[in-house]
């Protein structure tokens, strides 16, 4: 599926190719760094301490490599005050399903049903320093292809289930935060700190499952249950 431009995504326009890693990295890094302002990213609202809401997702619990690149970014990021994201705290989020106070376990059986034969083939992605957006600073992750594609399977499975997704697949735009913004303030100095780390290597992520969580906040970290995992094609 195309992806097209999107003012509630970031970046607003989609890369030019989806699949060269070096110009979805590009790409990345020219959006952030024409940001102007931060905006606090925990200012959401209908979120509190006892929302709960299942995700489609991508969970990294046993990813060392990733662990400490992110590490590494969160040293350098620590004069800053942002919210580190933790080892198992990360993720690359797919889709928003629901909440659970309104679906019950036979709709989430029906939507995993539904699901599981419209997965795509596992593949592997490139997690690459560093960009962000107004809310947080992230990696690029490339190709933007196959869990483009994943996102649309997904996407799928949700209109068959009466559940349609939130956010349409045109306008996906996959990352990986790393920490968060929890203040207004000027990006200079955020793109500042980023741009020096851009020569830190990438890491390889094999993706061989989806994970259906229900997430919540504990203070300003996101955590999660993991309902389901389900095997990649």
């Amino acid at each position: 599926m195309p992806l097209s431009a999107d003012p509630a995504s970031f970046p607003v326009q989609p890369p030019a190719d989806l699949n060269d890693p070096a110009m979805l990295v590009a790409h990345d890094q020219a959006a952030f760094d024409a940001v102007e302002s931060m905006v606090d990213h925990w200012a959401r609202p209908g979120w509190t301490p006892q929302t709960r809401v299942y995700y489609w997702m991508l969970t990294f619990p046993d990813h060392p490599e990733l662990a400490a690149l992110a590490r590494q970014c969160q040293r350098d990021l620590a004069p800053l005050g942002l919210d580190p994201v933790p080892d198992n705290g990360l993720h690359i989020t797919l889709a928003r399903i629901g909440s659970p106070i309104t679906l019950s376990p036979n709709s989430l059986d029906d939507l995993i049903g539904a699901a599981t034969p419209l997965l795509p083939p596992a593949f592997r992605l490139q997690a690459v320093p560093l960009a962000g957006s107004r809310g947080a600073v992230r990696l690029s992750v490339a190709p933007w292809v196959p869990v483009v594609a994943l996102h649309a399977a997904l996407s799928d499975a949700m209109d068959a289930s009466g559940l349609p997704p939130r956010k349409a697949t045109a306008g996906f735009r996959p990352h990986l935060s790393v920490a968060y913004n929890n203040r207004p303030r000027p990006a200079a100095p955020v793109i500042e700190t980023v741009t020096a780390l851009r020569g830190c290597s990438p890491v390889e992520l094999p993706i061989q499952e989806v994970q259906l969580v229900e997430l919540r906040r504990e203070g300003r970290v996101y955590r999660w249950d993991v309902v389901k995992s389900l095997p990649l094609g």
